[in-house]
């Protein structure tokens, strides 16, 4: 029994299977049979059961009759046949009129609604900022823009990937949340295409946005979505286009593929130079992530009448909650602490440290300088540095040319990478850069820096600077993740640390903001995230293209730098003064200063002691081991022939590893 119900289902639906297979038309004359089959019996059965019903049977078909048109909407009207006829063609033709009018507003509407949720409308706005590509730089990117437009009703952001849309809202909802003031917009389309470019109007956009989606052939999309932003967008106008790629290779491509006005930032080369200077800085990092982020203090320019014609000197005490350290000129160029003499010319602005771009308002009087406080800055004699690096990846080779710029002759690094990635190439690759550096002395081991007894052995407190590099790729396993070497190496570095009971100078390299959080390091640590500081530039130049050539003058080794001076080259310690004051000394020294930083705060947070652009009316009072952040030419080194070090110190200092060195 139980099979043949069986058999009896399964035919019933092969039935049902070809009727639908035959289409629409089969499909219409069953609907009407089985409605025929429901409709009539039903109608009659009423018609018999209603005691007002006609007597007769001619009635009672009528009746019936009736029933069934109302119920079909087909009229139900009775007369001659003729009539009755021409009434049910007109139902029909009225049936099947509000049927398709019904199913083509339902798909219509279905359509749109598909549209929309699939990210393939057009976007049209005016001066928003566009997004062209997905990565986890897109994250960063959006927080920094949302920061930025804070204070602007009605900005909007609209980033156009190949992912689907709901699932970038909900990613972007997940990792930023909704900004007050900042409208999201996700579209779906190839960035690649200049057709579905044109969904988000980039060309009607105040600044373009390429993020590097890492991997292999990442730069390669960079590029191809360059030239196809010029395809779609020929002329750009005052549109900002900015790019990041990774590979210093594909930074001159990427540059030509930009065009005039357009600016592709080399993830590595920067990333190489701020931790170079970074390790020479302890400290620096924070002042960067101050600097670049839009939660506090940023770069703007101004434009002053009131100081046309006069000094560049005199504009440092002329604001009191703004730092300024340069001027912008006509040509676009940027030039960070100029000569203090230099004449601000009337097309001149002035490139400043504030709080907003609304915030630079000059000084209402003379700000209190206490001349009695300055002090004079003491004469040092540099000495060479030993410096160890942990690790070894693509951007090892930059560090180590860069940081033969910034050193004295006669300085050593130690280089220890892992084995496995000791290659003849490696080998080679330190062997070039050991004959082209003019100040270091490069000596590079074996070892895995995951390893306790190689720490050990190593005698760290010794450095005057620890690199911890990144590991590139996704790591020795499948689940492991880039940053999890190196967050063994803190570890092991951090317990070195609780034994000896020393501070490691240390500067860690790490690829995901978020692990920063869980390195087992001392608060207020140096760490350089190259995402994070790309996703910063990126968006800072983007609200302010002037501000590009202002970056490359920072993170290079030679003209102007932001420096972390000894806080008693500029007042004298203990005293308290006017953060006026330590301005006019730096001043004198040509200088410009922005900040300070207390030793005494370094290891809390937010700030880890870190002041940026404080009120010159505010008393402090800096001592030993405190430092003033200035903007200041950066000094190169000088030969062995001016240095004069402490022998026994120097011997010390100069003593390799206790680790056996690479055949």
């Amino acid at each position: 029994m139980a099979k043949h119900m069986v058999a009896v289902g399964g035919r019933a639906r092969y039935w049902f299977d070809s009727v639908v297979a035959r289409g629409t038309p089969a499909l219409i004359g069953w609907l009407a049979l089985v409605c025929l089959v429901v409709v009539v019996p039903a109608s009659a059965g009423l018609v018999w059961a209603d005691r007002h019903s006609p007597t007769s049977a001619s009635g009672r078909l009528t009746a019936v009759w009736k029933t069934v048109g109302q119920t079909l909407k087909i009229g139900g009207e009775v007369g001659p046949p003729v009539y009755v006829l021409l009434s049910v063609l007109l139902a029909v033709v009225a049936l099947l009129f509000v049927s398709a009018l019904v199913g083509l507003i339902t798909t219509g509407m279905s359509e749109r609604i598909m549209a929309l949720r699939l990210g393939r409308s057009l976007v049209i706005e005016e001066r928003h900022t566009v997004l062209l590509g997905w990565s986890d730089q897109v994250f960063p990117l959006i927080s920094e823009l949302v920061a930025a437009n804070a204070n602007r009703r009605g900005a909007v952001v609209a980033v156009l990937s190949e992912m689907d849309k709901p699932e970038m809202e909900d990613q972007i909802n997940t990792q930023v949340g909704r900004g007050d003031t900042t409208r999201i917009i996700c579209r779906n389309g190839s960035v690649t295409d200049p057709a579905e470019l044109a969904r988000v109007s980039p060309h009607t956009a105040r600044a373009v946005l390429i993020p590097s989606p890492g991997g292999e052939g990442g730069d390669a999309l960079v590029i191809k979505t360059l030239l196809a932003l010029d395809a779609a967008v020929p002329d750009r106008g005052s549109t900002t286009v900015v790019a990041a790629v990774r590979d210093t290779r594909h930074h001159a491509a990427a540059s030509l593929a930009a065009g005039r006005g357009g600016r592709v930032l080399n993830i590595d080369d920067i990333t190489a130079r701020l931790i170079v200077q970074t390790s020479r800085q302890p400290g620096l990092s924070l002042v960067y992530q101050e600097l670049l982020d839009f939660a506090g203090n940023e770069f703007y320019t101004v434009a002053e009448p009131a100081l046309v014609g006069r000094p560049f000197g005199e504009a440092l005490l002329a604001y009191a909650t703004s730092s300024v350290v340069g001027l912008l000129h006509p040509d676009d160029t940027v030039e960070l602490n100029p000569p203090m003499e230099r004449p601000i010319a009337a097309d001149d602005r002035l490139v400043l440290i504030t709080e907003d771009d609304d915030t630079a308002f000059r000084a209402d009087g003379p700000l209190p300088v206490d001349e009695n406080v300055i002090a004079t800055a003491l004469s040092r004699q540099p000495s060479t540095a030993r410096l160890l690096m942990l690790g070894w990846n693509r951007r090892a080779s930059m560090i180590v040319t860069q940081l033969d710029a910034y050193v004295s002759k006669g300085s050593r690094l130690d280089i220890v990478s892992p084995e496995s990635e000791s290659t003849a190439q490696t080998v080679q690759t330190v062997q070039d850069c050991g004959a082209r550096t003019r100040h270091l002395d490069i000596s590079l081991h074996n070892g895995d820096t995951t390893e306790p007894r190689i720490l050990h052995d190593l005698d760290i407190p010794s450095y005057d600077a620890v690199i911890v590099l990144g590991y590139d790729g996704p790591g020795p396993t499948e689940a492991a993740g880039p940053d999890d070497r190196t967050l063994v190496t803190l570890l092991h570095l951090r317990a070195l640390e609780q034994a000896t009971g020393r501070e490691l100078p240390l500067v860690t390299e790490m690829h995901d903001d978020r692990n920063r959080l869980l390195a087992p390091v001392r608060d207020g640590a140096d760490f350089i995230v190259s995402g994070r500081l790309i996703s910063l530039l990126m968006t800072q130049i983007a609200e302010n293209r002037h501000l590009a050539t202002l970056f490359d003058d920072l993170f290079t080794a030679h003209g102007n730098g932001i420096h972390l001076k000894p806080a008693t080259d500029y007042v004298r310690s203990g005293h308290e003064a006017t953060f006026a004051t330590v301005v006019e000394s730096a001043r004198r020294r040509r200088h410009c200063a922005i900040g300070y930083r207390l030793a005494s705060g370094a290891a809390t947070g937010p700030a880890y002691g870190v002041h940026i652009n404080p009120d010159k009316r505010e008393r402090i009072q800096l001592g030993d081991g405190d430092c003033v952040i200035v903007v200041a030419e950066n000094q190169p080194p000088l030969p062995t022939a001016e240095l004069a070090p402490d022998s026994a110190t120097e011997a010390g200092r100069l003593a390799g590893p206790r680790i056996p060195p690479a055949p």
